[in-house]
């Protein structure tokens, strides 16, 4: 019969091109940052504690934004390794054809994965994997440094507006007229293929768009989904208005993110062990069984 979860590369390994894809983005970014700073007008002179904070700042945003990335990767979301067998009795369960199992409630297959995934959220385009039971922790606080990170480094426009590229986007704001200036930030590879600007104003408007377009995409990202772990809610769930699990919003970030969910945000490595086993799930109806 085969492997039926078998994937495109190893088993149970994300999906190697929207990787390389991603990493290649942030590799272009950060060489680009890092010629307008050394080549261009660079950060405006700090003081030595003011320069201790930002590299402190600096430093935990990055760890925090690799750690979340490589637990999201190594973390399995998926049915494989799980003992399903003669569990599917509950209401909710389903069969899954592709897979040739039963399936518990809040799982679906994802046919880029080519598995049923434990309370299956979307499927990240950018990493290649699916978002469920296992990684949906790493997945919120990597969207919540990854906003901070890219706000940090768009500071010309965002947060942080003296910190890093301020001096350089000013210059670049007063040496030119209004109209060229917008048209640099709109368009910059037509600017540099017509040779209307310089490839150090390039890479500034190069990092400024992609950095603020990335931070807004990552916070709109982490409020769509902070308002789903509040309600208890999958993306599938919300667009289908179903609130079964919704327990309030207390109980809804300890199961999401475990008893430390308060300071899981803080350092990705903190141990908070995850309720339950991604199969069962206490619903609303429960807990109003429990009260009574």
């Amino acid at each position: 019969m085969g492997q039926p979860w078998a994937v495109g590369s190893a088993e149970g390994a994300p999906a190697r091109l929207p990787l390389v894809l991603t990493a290649l983005w942030a590799a272009a970014v950060g060489l680009e940052l890092a010629y307008v700073l050394v080549l261009g007008p660079g950060p405006p002179p700090l003081g030595p504690l003011a320069r201790a904070l930002h590299l402190v700042l600096a430093a935990f945003q990055l760890l925090n934004l690799l750690g979340n990335v490589g637990l999201f990767l190594r973390s399995d979301p998926s049915i494989r390794g799980v003992m399903l067998a003669g569990r599917g009795l509950g209401q909710g369960w389903a069969y899954c054809y592709q897979c040739q199992s039963q399936v518990p409630p809040r799982s679906g297959h994802c046919s880029s994965c080519r598995v049923c995934i434990l309370r299956r959220d979307h499927h990240c385009r950018l990493l290649g994997r699916c978002v469920g039971f296992r990684n949906y922790r790493p997945f919120l606080c990597l969207l919540l440094h990854a906003a901070g990170v890219l706000l940090l480094h768009a500071a010309g426009v965002l947060l942080h507006v003296s910190v890093l590229l301020g001096p350089a986007l000013s210059a670049l704001l007063r040496a030119h007229a209004p109209l060229h200036t917008a048209a640099l930030l709109l368009l910059p590879w037509l600017m540099l293929l017509t040779g209307r600007v310089s490839l150090a104003q390039f890479a500034l408007a190069f990092v400024t768009d992609t950095c603020v377009a990335g931070a807004l995409l990552c916070g709109a990202g982490l409020l769509f989904h902070g308002m789903l772990l509040l309600r208890g809610q999958t993306t599938w769930e919300w667009a289908r208005g179903q609130h079964s699990y919704d327990l309030g919003p207390c109980h809804n970030l300890q199961a999401a993110l475990g008893p430390r969910w308060v300071l899981v945000w803080l350092w990705p490595f903190l141990a908070s062990p995850l309720p339950g086993d991604g199969i069962t799930f206490q619903t609303a109806a429960d807990v109003g069984l429990v009260a009574s």
